[in-house]
Parts: structure tokens; C-alpha cells; sequence
């Protein structure tokens, strides 16, 4: 099968974006230096390839289909500081932690796409904090405890890390240590030494004891090739415009642009604009992208949205992420999924559902944070609401 079989026609414009409104940018005090910084990163590898992002957006089908599950997490901004081996593994872990626990209780594919090798910038709802000190928009633009002057020569260096990363994440996918037996292995050790794992030791045992049937019938995981590496993606928000342009390139047939900056890219809440340029760019790549989608979006809104980045319904190509806010998602996302539902068909999407960001609260000393019980009220009801209109609710 070609792997490129309905990935889109051939666009252009990739650069018509610079003719519409880019929200969320950074003020960049030197033009110049962001012009030899976008030369520079414009001439460099790409981080993935379109192959991958080819397969991703087949795997990606198949959870809009309802025969398989989405599963995306990792941090809400990564930094360079973090940025370790030990983190990474940490991260990746956890990851397959769960998906390996989805898989036995949906009894079916988990697609893993991690939150990582490219979130370094974040949208923020003011240039300026309280203290009038500039907004931090994340490493790849400022640094937390300087001076907050955006500097263009960061997105260098959050290019650099995002390859470690993915680097570093290849690896752990095939070189065993992520392998059925050893991620199980993993649960088990939560289940001892977690004060959560106890609600997990029953699943847990039960995944055991289906291990233990392959074995009795002769089938050693240790060498089954399915069981010995996993599918593991990178994402990221397509944020920052000059650096997604400069490592957006077409494929080597010369049809197809890729945003090779990571396997899946998505438009934020902020920057999701009809007309605005983050729509723009995105809506003539190849790959799977995703849009979220807040509290204040219409049936109307999302409709036009699917259409501007989907307009050939490529199956597996568009993830509507929805992140309402534990409140208003039983009342908001019954109108979204329907009209988009009744527009495009059934299948036209991945439906997803991010319970972090529409649930933040902030302390006392300024610092953001979520409630557990408003986290999991939200995954509820996007459950709930899935159910009551007929679609499948994909991760």
C-alpha cells in the first residue's frame, strides 16, 4: 500500500500565512538575527519524516473508526533544564505504563503519542505578569529567570534538545526495554510500592495471568516481534510561526509539505482563528494535525475549522481535541460533535479530550494548578457526551 495514498494534494502558499494575523508571537527585538536563525533552522534535518507521519495518520484512521485508542500525553512546556535522560525516560515510561493497561481493558490498539521533542513554547493571555516583568512564553523563546527578552537564537537550541529527545525516545522503542514484559513489570512495581496502586493490583493480576496463558501455550513474548518494540509519536503545538515555516519541507516526490518539526502538530485555543495564520499553515501540510477546542467555540466555529484544516476528509489527517473545562463540557461539546458529525460523517475525526487545560485554577502565590476531581469529571462527561450522540469517544 502506498503510504501516501490520500494524504492531500499538492498545496502551496507556504508562506501565505505571513499576510494574516499571527497570534501568540514573541516581540523579537532583532529582525535580522530571527532571519539568520530561520535560514539556519531551514537548513538543517528535518526532526521526523514523512513516512512516519504517513503511518501515524493510518494509525490515527483506524482510532476514528472506533478500532483503536488514542493515548497523548507529556508535559504542558517542556525545558531545556529538564531535558534529561532519566526525565525522558520517565516520561516515555509512564506513557506506556498506561497504554499497556488501555490495551488489555479496551481490548484494543493503543496509539502513543507523546506530549514531547517540541513543546518549548507556550500562548500565553498577556505580554506583561502582575509585576510587569514580560509573560515567560517558554525556552524556546525566553528564559524563566532572565531578563524575559525573547531571543531568537533559542529556538536553535529547542530544536537541538527536540532531536535529543527523539533520539532518545526511538531508542527506548526498540531496543527492549520497552517490551510487553517489561512495561508490565513496571505495573507491578507501581502496584508494591504506589499508595494508588492498590485500585490497580486486580488489572494487573489479570495481565499477568494472560501472559502466563501465552507462555502455556508455547508463545514466548521475549521473542514475538509485536511484543519486543512499540509505535511511539512526538507532538507538539505549532506555535511559534518562523520555527514550524523553516522545518515545514516537502516530501522527496516534491507533492506533499510535511511540518517536519514533529509526526503531529496541532492549533492551539488561542491561535485556532479561521483566518489567522497557525489555520493557515497548517491546513496545507500533510500531517495528522489537531485543533483544540474550548468552551467558547460554536458547532458553526468547529464545522468551519474541520473544513479549512480537512478539506479532502483524509481519513486519520484531523484530532479535534477538546479541552472544555469539567463545567461546560456536557453542555458545550453535544452541539460540536453533532454538527461536525453531520457535516462531515461519521469517522471524518479523531474525537480527544485534553482535561487539563480547560480545568486550571491559580493559587494564591500565583501558581496554576488543576483539581483531581474537575480532571476526571471532564473525562466523564466527554465520555458521557460520545455516548449519548453515537460517536466514538478515541482518547
Amino acid at each position: 500500500m502506498d503510504p501516501t495514498a490520500g494524504a492531500g494534494p499538492s498545496r502551496d502558499g507556504l508562506d501565505a500565512w505571513r499576510d494574516l494575523v499571527a497570534a501568540q508571537q514573541p516581540q523579537w527585538p532583532d529582525p535580522a538575527v530571527l532571519a539568520e536563525v530561520a535560514a539556519t533552522l531551514a537548513s538543517v534535518p528535518p526532526l521526523v519524516q514523512p513516512h512516519e507521519c504517513n503511518v501515524l495518520r493510518e494509525r490515527l484512521a483506524a482510532v476514528a473508526r472506533g478500532e483503536a485508542f488514542l493515548l497523548q500525553g507529556g508535559d504542558c512546556a517542556e525545558t531545556f533544564d529538564a531535558n534529561t535522560a532519566e526525565g525522558i525516560r520517565g516520561k516515555v515510561r509512564t506513557l506506556l505504563q498506561m497504554a499497556v493497561v488501555l490495551t488489555y481493558g479496551a481490548s484494543m490498539p493503543v496509539v502513543k503519542v507523546g506530549r514531547m521533542a517540541g513543546q518549548y513554547a507556550k500562548p500565553r493571555s498577556a505580554d506583561l505578569e502582575v509585576s510587569g516583568l514580560a509573560s515567560y512564553r517558554g525556552d524556546a523563546v525566553n528564559d524563566l529567570h532572565g531578563d524575559r527578552t525573547p531571543d531568537p537564537r533559542r529556538l536553535v537550541r529547542a530544536y537541538a534538545n527536540s532531536a535529543a529527545t527523539l533520539n532518545f525516545m526511538r531508542a527506548m522503542a526498540t531496543d527492549g526495554s520497552a517490551d510487553l514484559a517489561a512495561v508490565h513489570d513496571w505495573n507491578v512495581d507501581f502496584v508494591r510500592s504506589s499508595p494508588a496502586g492498590g485500585r490497580y493490583e486486580a488489572l494487573a493480576t489479570d495481565i499477568e495471568r494472560a501472559l502466563a496463558f501465552m507462555r502455556a501455550c508455547g508463545l514466548d513474548i521475549a521473542t514475538m516481534p509485536a511484543t519486543q518494540g512499540v509505535e511511539l509519536y512526538s507532538s507538539h503545538e505549532a506555535l511559534i510561526m518562523e520555527y514550524e515555516r523553516a522545518l515545514t519541507r516537502y516530501d522527496e516526490s516534491g507533492t506533499a509539505a510535511y511540518a517536519l518539526s514533529g509526526h503531529l502538530v496541532w492549533v492551539g485555543e488561542r491561535t485556532r482563528a479561521l483566518d489567522g495564520a497557525h489555520v493557515d499553515l497548517l491546513s496545507r501540510v500533510a500531517n495528522p494535525i489537531g485543533v483544540k477546542m474550548g468552551p467558547s467555540t460554536t458547532p458553526e466555529q468547529a464545522v468551519a475549522l474541520c473544513e479549512k484544516l480537512d478539506p479532502d476528509r483524509v481519513p486519520g489527517r484531523l484530532t479535534v481535541i477538546s479541552r472544555m473545562g469539567a463545567g461546560r463540557v456536557r453542555e458545550v461539546l453535544p452541539g460540536i460533535v453533532s454538527a461536525v458529525e453531520a457535516a462531515r460523517g461519521p469517522a471524518s475525526v479523531v474525537w480527544c479530550c485534553d482535561p487539563m487545560h480547560g480545568n486550571t485554577t491559580e493559587t494564591a502565590n500565583g501558581y496554576k494548578t488543576r483539581h483531581f476531581d474537575d480532571v476526571m469529571d471532564e473525562v466523564r462527561g466527554f465520555f458521557q457526551v460520545h455516548a449519548d450522540v453515537g460517536s466514538w469517544a478515541g482518547g
